[in-house]
């Protein structure tokens, strides 16, 4: 099982309201530079939120929700800085109530 870290706010907040286009581009060329593997993504109304044990934490995040996730938690502690009204978390995966750590319940159009 994989430990993934996650930064969760609005969606709004997180894709409209901050340039977190910007901040992800940028740590992207950063990992292609670094010669990395990508260890963050993206995800509109993340799925794990629907596990028993995160029922407290979507309960306090407006809906729709986003997340970014991430199996650096340093990277994720440092969202959390430069974001500020955001939730941060953890959650291990796949398990039996998460079994996609990255899955999304958006529809797709």
């Amino acid at each position: 099982m994989q430990t993934y870290y996650y930064v969760l706010a609005s969606q709004r907040f997180l894709t409209q309201e901050e340039p977190i286009d910007e901040i992800l581009k940028e740590r992207t060329r950063h990992y292609h530079e670094q010669e990395k593997a990508i260890d963050f993504w993206l995800v509109n109304e993340p799925a794990f939120l629907d596990a028993p044990a995160l029922t407290a934490i979507k309960a306090k995040c407006p809906q729709p929700a986003s997340a970014i996730i991430s199996t650096n938690p340093q990277f994720i502690t440092w969202l959390k800085l430069r974001l500020e009204f955001v939730i941060t978390g953890e959650f291990q995966a796949p398990s039996e109530t998460i079994p996609q750590p990255l899955a999304s319940l958006a529809a797709i159009s």
